[in-house]
Formats: C-alpha cells, structure tokens, sequence
C-alpha cells in the first residue's frame, strides 16, 4: 500500500506542475491496479475515491475553476479512465471470489461425493442446506473385532490400519456414486440415491458391497503374507424413505441423513452377528432390487426369514450372504 500511496503522490505532483498538455491522471489507473492486486474490494474502493479527489484537486490547484481549453477534456478522460478500471478491478475480484468459493465447495463436497457427483451438484441451483425428504439405500458397513484386533497393535499401526481400511471402504462407495455421510470409527456410513435419485439406488448399494467385500478379502490375502491376521467386516444395508439435511449449530453444520431407514440398516448391520453373516439386506431393499430389473442379484441372496432386530416391534425380513475368506 506504501508503494500505491507513494505513486499516486508522485502522480499527483506531475499532473499538478507539469506543462505537458497530457492526461497525466491516467497513470492513476496504475494505482487501482495496484491496489486490486493485494488490498481486496475495500481497498480498491479507497485507491478510487483517493485517486478521483486528487485529479480533481490537481485540476484546481493548475487550473481554478475555469472550464477552458483541453483541460477540462483531459480530467474528465483521466476521471473515466478511474472509473472503468474500478469496476473492472471489482469485477475481477468477484469472479476469482467465485471461483474461491466454487473451489471451496469442492473441496467440503468432495468429503461426501465423488468425483462425478461433485461436479454435477456445483452446477444446480438448488443448495444441499435445504433439507429434503426422499427414498435411498442406506449402508452400513463395520470392522468385526475391533477391540480384540487392535489390543495387539500400535496406537500408530492401529491408526494407520484404520485409514487403509477407510480409503478401501470409501472407493467402493464413491465407484459406485454413493454419499459417505460419516465414518463411523471402524467403518462408515453411506447412501445412495441422494441428493440426486438414480434408477439404480439399490444395485448400486448391493454392488457397493460386493465391492468391499472382494477388495477387503484382497486385502486379506496381501496382508496375511506378512502374518497379519484376517480382517472381517459386516454390512447391513436398507432402502426406504430419509430426510437430507444440514444439523448442527450456526458454529458447525454437517450434512447427514436422518430417519427411520437409517435407524433399520444400522441395526441390519449389527444383526451379522447373530446370523455370522456377512452382509444383511432388508426385504424391501431386494423389492427395490426387482424395481430396478436387478433380479440376478436379488435371486443370489438367501431368503433369511423374518427377524425381530433390537428396538423394533415387527420382524423384518432379512436376505443375506456367507462370509467371504481369502
């Protein structure tokens, strides 16, 4: 700001003394510039207002009040030529300020969405703040024996084992557009089907799991190779109406998934155990299987029956799958 304040000075002095019949006054637009480049939209304001009070007082100081000759012409060009260049300099600014925030966007979508997704949602109008209510497959997917698996680790290898874990699960849910809506310590949270509904929600749940299943057993085989014993996860996944929305205080919001189906797939999820299964799917998400035209993935689950899951009143039915081993 010293250098702009210094050059405006100097500008001022020889527009004031000088004979040269020139619009001296525009080598301010110099100074706006300047002023854009580092100080913000306040700033360039300030650089203007200075700039245009010390053309005006130049012109007094050389010239009085008379209007004659091509003075008058030269402080005016001099004036216009501020003026452009501060509504360019601010209409610079908001567009990298977009751009700043557009990026920023980005980044907190890229949290929750892939790749894809997150370039399809910068584009709509409607923001992810404003809560919705609509179908989707929600999955659970949790490390079987955490605590017994971890007492004989590290702290840092503990740590790190959770992160390989995470970064396994979370590609399998982003390949298949599905949103992450929290990790969950050992494992996480994922839905498909918002903000945006596919047509094939379900299937996309269904081969979400699979995935992590193969990619899990993989992992298995590469770590069992230096001695590491197997990991095991559970997956529970259900399909059915959720709300989609921004909780929390005016100091932190997150963007979650709420309602009843989240509350059936976590206790599907927690049900693997009582079955010594690896994955549970409700029945209406094998319905929401058959609506899409999924019906060679529905027809490979085992019917399990009706089972009464913690805190629910009626049996729900239950499909399921073998564990997988490596």
């Amino acid at each position: 700001m010293l250098f702009a304040s210094v050059l405006a000075i100097g500008i001022f002095v020889f527009d004031t003394i000088s004979p040269l019949q020139v619009a001296v006054a525009v080598l301010y637009v110099v100074v706006v510039l300047i002023a854009a480049s580092g100080f913000g939209r306040q700033g360039v304001l300030i650089a203007a207002v200075a700039c245009v009070a010390l053309t005006g007082g130049s012109y007094l100081l050389a010239h009085g009040l008379a209007f004659k000759g091509t003075a008058p012409m030269r402080s005016v060009m001099s004036l216009a030529a501020i003026g452009i260049t501060t509504l360019l300099a601010l209409r610079n600014l908001s567009v990298n300020e977009r751009l700043r925030e557009m990026e920023r966007e980005r980044t907190n979508l890229a949290r929750f969405f892939s790749p894809k997704l997150v370039e399809q949602l910068v584009q709509i109008d409607v923001p992810l703040s404003v809560a919705r209510y609509q179908p989707a497959a929600v999955l659970f997917v949790d490390m079987i024996d955490f605590t017994a698996y971890s007492s004989v680790m590290k702290p840092d290898e503990v740590i790190a084992m959770l992160r390989d874990l995470l970064a396994l699960l979370s590609d399998c849910v982003f390949s298949r557009n599905g949103m992450i809506d929290k990790f969950l310590g050992d494992g996480l949270m994922a839905a498909f089907g918002l903000p945006m509904p596919s047509p094939m929600d379900a299937t996309n749940a269904v081969g979400c799991a699979l995935d992590m299943l193969r990619s899990v057993d993989e992992w298995n085989g590469r770590c069992r190779r230096f001695g590491d014993a197997a990991i095991r996860i559970a997956i529970g996944i259900h399909y059915g109406d959720v709300v989609l929305g921004d909780i929390g205080s005016d100091r932190k919001l997150e963007l979650t998934v709420l309602g009843d189906t989240v509350n059936i797939a976590n206790r599907v999820e927690a049900y693997c155990r009582s079955l010594d299964t690896t994955m549970l799917v409700t029945g209406a998400l094998v319905d929401a299987l058959r609506a899409e035209s999924s019906d060679e993935i529905a027809s490979n689950l085992t019917d399990l029956g009706r089972h009464a899951l913690r805190g629910r009143f009626e049996p729900i039915q239950l499909y399921g799958t073998g564990w997988v081993s490596g």
